[in-house]
């Protein structure tokens, strides 16, 4: 997986020089992208664990479950 610096970017730029746009290959894309959904996972569980306000332990819960 490349890291962010690894990025070769090539950018658009409009009549005046300024920047308007990235183009980056697909691999490295698709590698961002991948690490974009590592990171909203990571926050979700992160906002889980603070939100949860009560566990039980799975076997607990499974016995529960199968009775209904």
């Amino acid at each position: 997986m490349a890291g962010a610096t690894d990025i070769k970017a090539k950018y658009v730029v409009d009549e005046e020089g300024h920047k308007t746009a990235v183009v980056i290959n697909l691999k490295d894309y698709e590698s961002l992208m991948e690490s974009v959904e590592d990171l909203e996972d990571a926050n979700d569980l992160l906002k889980a664990e603070r939100e949860a306000n009560g566990f039980i332990p799975y076997d607990e819960f499974r016995k529960k479950w199968l009775k209904s």
